[in-house]
């Protein structure tokens, strides 16, 4: 089939030269002018900077329209639909950004005394309280800065709670269908991972989880839903299994975007979890920040949070930093304060029933777009999903397309590609997040795309296999990039080379 390009691809076919390729000697920006004498008498010879060799010259204009087309050809999800699977990229509304830049909360100091925090410190005690409500869990901490820092913070709880009980456990139980931090978080907190497997349902099997769990284990990490899309139908029982040998239940509440106002953890029997304020309750993600991972314990933990507390006595609101069980600071100040705004705004603009409307939304996108594809994609787990749903390229791998080639041929048809070979468990992995925020059109159109690179795979399938063909930068080497990357520009030679 013929391909017809977005008009928002179209203009990203012409390949304009590179800055250090463009202008001319001599041309500027400005025209400062110049003091009498030399200009060694007026500025000292130390702050003049040296000519740079083959620095751009350009004149205003040029170096406007240079990086107005660079920030152009950036996906976001104001101009885009940003479909990544476990990233739950959703959109982050506007009135969130426009109350985190009320004076009273963009200025605040934070090392102003409680007296003159007030409204802060009121906006940060009712915001623990509603995700405790949310989360159906009895204590908050605001501090940690991403759900990394939150599961460390979780499992630093365990530990101190069951040392001071004398029980120095050594094993953390980690699902392969857990988010792939989990390990990493376990280890460096100084327990031994022990993974057990999905079953072929892709959920926890209680047997499989009572044959490793004993008296060595503190804690069964679990991800509901799980990284593979699916909820964790035996939880409850897994949960009883894990306490009746001394352990406890760590949730992974990066997902829980699929289960807020309707479903709660605290209700599942689970002990701790992290919550991630930059997926769920639609605050920025950032380049490794900014981003906030609260934890949620139940009372038997409540002693070994984070100081300080913020308590409220009298109607005032003050900062307790007596804690003698805590485990102590895991962030300066009170945690990443912009981005608890912002959540706490979300929490308020919806409202309970908004919130679970949020949830059951996020479901209908992803079964919509599982039912869509379920004919020319082949299903992971052919089974209901909860916010994402999963595909494999085994289908296509009989023409010799394989799921990175289907990434690249997104990119011609205007869409940003899914998480792609995530989960490590399912080969191939396609796996697409809608969250709640898109709507039908949109989501017809990423399915039209996916359906007409499926028939380009039967029909043509070196089409797809060469794609991209509309970006400025056509498909790379990535294992050279990789092992050699070239990271700075060099002219080229006479002969055009490098």
């Amino acid at each position: 089939m013929s391909l017809s390009l977005p008009s928002n691809q179209q203009s990203r076919t012409a390949d304009p030269k590179l800055i250090f390729e463009s202008g001319s000697t001599g041309r500027s920006a400005v025209s400062w002018p110049r003091p009498p004498g030399k200009v060694e008498d007026a500025i000292p010879a130390s702050l003049l900077r040296r000519e740079i060799s083959g620095f751009p010259e350009l004149a205003e204009l040029e170096v406007l329209r240079h990086f107005t087309r660079l920030s152009q050809r950036n996906f976001a999800i104001e101009s885009q639909f940003y479909p990544l699977g476990s990233c739950t990229m959703k959109y982050n509304p506007k009135i969130n950004e426009i109350v985190a830049r009320f004076s009273g909360f963009a200025q605040v100091h934070p090392l102003a005394p409680p007296a003159l925090l007030q409204g802060a410190l009121a906006l940060l005690y009712e915001l623990e309280q509603a995700l405790a409500e949310i989360s159906g869990m009895e204590h908050v901490s605001l501090q940690p800065s991403a759900g990394a820092q939150g599961e460390l913070t979780g499992l630093m709880l365990i530990r101190a709670c069951l040392t001071e009980k004398g029980d120095a456990r050594k094993k953390i139980i980690v699902p392969d269908s857990a988010h792939g931090t989990n390990p990493a978080s376990s280890t460096l907190c100084g327990y031994d991972v022990l993974q057990i497997s999905s079953n072929d349902r892709g959920v926890i099997d209680a047997a499989m989880v009572a044959q490793a769990m004993d008296e060595t284990v503190a804690a069964l990490m679990i991800t509901n839903p799980n990284t593979l899309g699916l909820f964790e139908t035996n939880i409850e029982a897994i949960a009883e299994i894990v306490h009746e040998k001394g352990g406890m239940l760590y949730l992974d509440g990066a997902n829980l975007n699929a289960l807020m106002g309707f479903a709660k953890p605290g209700h599942m029997g689970v002990d701790v979890l992290h919550m991630n304020l930059h997926k769920t309750f639609s605050t920025p993600h950032g380049g490794g920040g900014p981003g906030a991972g609260p934890v949620a314990v139940k009372n038997q933990l409540a002693d070994y949070l984070p100081v300080p507390r913020i308590v409220q006595d009298g109607g005032r609101f003050e900062l307790r930093e007596d804690g003698p069980k805590s485990i102590g600071r895991v962030r300066s100040f009170f945690g990443n304060f912009g981005i608890l705004v912002r959540a706490y705004t979300y929490i308020l603009s919806l409202g309970g029933d908004g919130l679970e409307e949020a949830s059951r939304m996020a479901l209908l996108n992803a079964n919509y777009i599982r039912k869509k594809l379920e004919k020319s994609y082949h299903l992971a787990y052919n089974e209901p999903c909860m916010h994402e749903c999963i595909f494999t390229d085994r289908i296509q791998q009989r023409s010799g397309v394989t799921t990175l080639d289907i990434a690249k041929r997104l990119l011609d048809y205007g869409h940003h590609p899914p998480t792609i070979y995530f989960p490590l468990v399912v080969s191939g992995a396609l796996m697409i997040e809608p969250t709640e925020t898109e709507t039908r059109e949109t989501l017809d159109s990423f399915i039209d795309a996916l359906i007409a690179i499926a028939q380009e795979a039967r029909d043509d399938p070196e089409l797809v296999k060469r794609a991209p063909y509309s970006t400025p930068v056509r498909r790379l080497d990535e294992a050279r990039a990789a092992r050699k990357p070239v990271l700075r520009w060099e002219p080229r030679s006479a002969d055009g080379a490098a």
